[in-house]
């Protein structure tokens, strides 16, 4: 016969101030549907949460029912569609408060970076963010979360210094170095595992601009940008933070022309010591091919969105990445010939390479479950999966650009963007086997009935 799913009484969740709702109730489909569309969920019930308060009590039913949870903020993480069980949503929890003195900002477990920059922004204060500050504060820092500006100052996880965190018993911890601190080094790189942070105590940079933008060549000079980039990328100092990338952009309005609809080369930088400086060290990557499209400019802080332009509507993507030693010239050819211009029915939208080393080649001052610290490039490749035809075509594209690149690799990946978890063995390559064994001990200490199995989530030992 087939499995049946029955929903636990829902009394005990009469105490939560924020919405609770099941299928076919008014604000459920807003609620369950995060950033991205290719994880479609469909939980049994769904915590609208306003407070800790509202997540611990949603743990200590699902604890007491034997229901999984999962949670969500913006869903930009989503690779992994949440079936039955329960849905925390933070996206309600939004709060941001700035010290100036201590230059700290205490930031709620739903709030985006775009909050955060605000709220510190007229202190003359940044905070250590992605390529879009639409996403999720949490979500992407207990993942270690990958700045733009990371090889200057390392993992947004490494300016965590102190975390507010419900673990699947109901139980509120307030956790960092010196309480708790098995808890706190499992929260920092191993994602959600051992409990939902409600809130989050991190460091901020003083830094009100920087020097950020793209320059953008026709595809059909991908190889010879790339080749610069690549010996560029030996010589620049860390405050040069960079990325290649190759985009095929749809012809849709939301792309800005001359872009929309071509194929692209793209070189992305975000360079934070003397602008003049920076100008000078970008020279060879404008003399390298073609400039069709400048956008490198001196900018605040706050504009940092400008220097990715990552998609602000939400789409059904594949996400995915692989961390490389080195790209050698043979290692140049073989991403060529995978995704290069002569490949012209390549499904992806985008192809990245990033610049690793630098501050994120260092240790943390406190030590974390970051396990990416050995590489020099990170490759990710992107694809929309508008259809089943093109959804099998960027699986396809995806598992032949790893394969042939996987020579050069360390063979681990980054857990925020590793793409769907495979079984226990393709999860575990986000981190070494001694981190992930510890990690797994932790589970089993902290959620030892596995609730929180959804996702990215390692087993209990």
């Amino acid at each position: 016969m087939p499995a049946t799913h029955h929903t636990p009484d829902l009394f005990a969740l009469s105490e939560i101030r924020g919405p609770v709702l099941r299928p076919g109730d008014d604000g459920y489909a807003e609620e369950v549907t995060g950033y991205n569309l290719a994880a479609l969920h469909t939980p049994d019930v769904v915590v609208v949460a306003t407070g800790a308060d509202d997540i611990v009590t949603a743990l200590r039913w699902a604890s007491a029912t034997g229901t999984p949870v999962a949670v969500q903020a913006t869903g930009h993480g989503a690779n992994f569609p949440i079936d039955h069980g329960l849905l925390i949503s933070t996206s309600r929890m939004t709060d941001v408060r700035v010290d100036p003195a201590e230059r700290t900002a205490t930031i709620a477990a739903g709030a985006k970076w775009r909050h955060v920059l605000d709220a510190a922004a007229p202190h003359g204060l940044a905070a250590l963010c992605g390529t879009s500050t639409d996403a999720g504060v949490i979500g992407y820092t207990l993942g270690g979360g990958l700045p733009v500006l990371g090889r200057t100052y390392g993992y947004a996880t490494d300016l965590v210094r102190s975390c507010q965190v419900a673990t699947p018993d109901g139980t509120l911890h307030d956790t960092d170095d010196r309480h708790e601190p098995e808890l706190f080094w499992a929260l920092r790189g191993g994602k959600g595992n051992v409990g939902i942070v409600t809130s989050m105590v991190c460091e901020l940079l003083p830094l009100p601009t920087l020097l950020g933008g793209g320059v953008y060549c026709p595809g059909e000079y991908a190889e010879a940008l790339l080749k610069v980039w690549v010996e560029w990328t030996r010589r620049v100092p860390e405050e040069m933070c960079s990325a290649y990338t190759l985009l095929r952009l749809p012809p849709i309005p939301q792309i800005p022309e001359p872009l929309r609809g071509g194929f692209w080369a793209r070189v992305a930088i975000a360079y934070t010591a003397d602008p003049t400086e920076g100008e000078s060290l970008l020279a060879p990557i404008r003399a390298a091919a073609p400039v069709a499209v400048d956008t490198v400019e001196e900018m605040p802080y706050t504009a940092l969105d400008r220097i990715h332009m990552e998609p602000q509507d939400p789409l059904p993507v594949r996400e995915s990445c692989t961390l490389l030693r080195d790209l050698p010239p043979d290692a140049v050819r073989a991403f060529l010939d995978q995704v290069g211009p002569a490949v012209t029915d390549c499904p992806l939208l985008m192809v990245e390479l990033r610049h690793m080393g630098g501050a994120l080649s260092r240790p943390a001052r406190v030590a974390d479950a970051i396990c990416g610290r050995d590489a020099n490039y990170l490759l990710e490749a992107v694809g929309v999966l508008a259809a089943p035809p093109a959804a099998e075509a960027v699986e396809q594209a995806t598992r032949a650009l790893y394969t042939a690149m996987a020579p050069y690799g360390t063979g681990r990946t980054m857990v925020n963007v590793h793409g769907t978890p495979g079984d226990e063995h393709d999860r575990a390559r986000a981190w070494t086997p001694e981190t992930y064994d510890r990690l797994r001990r932790d589970k089993s200490r902290y959620d030892p009935d596995n609730l929180l199995r959804f996702g990215h989530a390692v087993t209990p030992a």
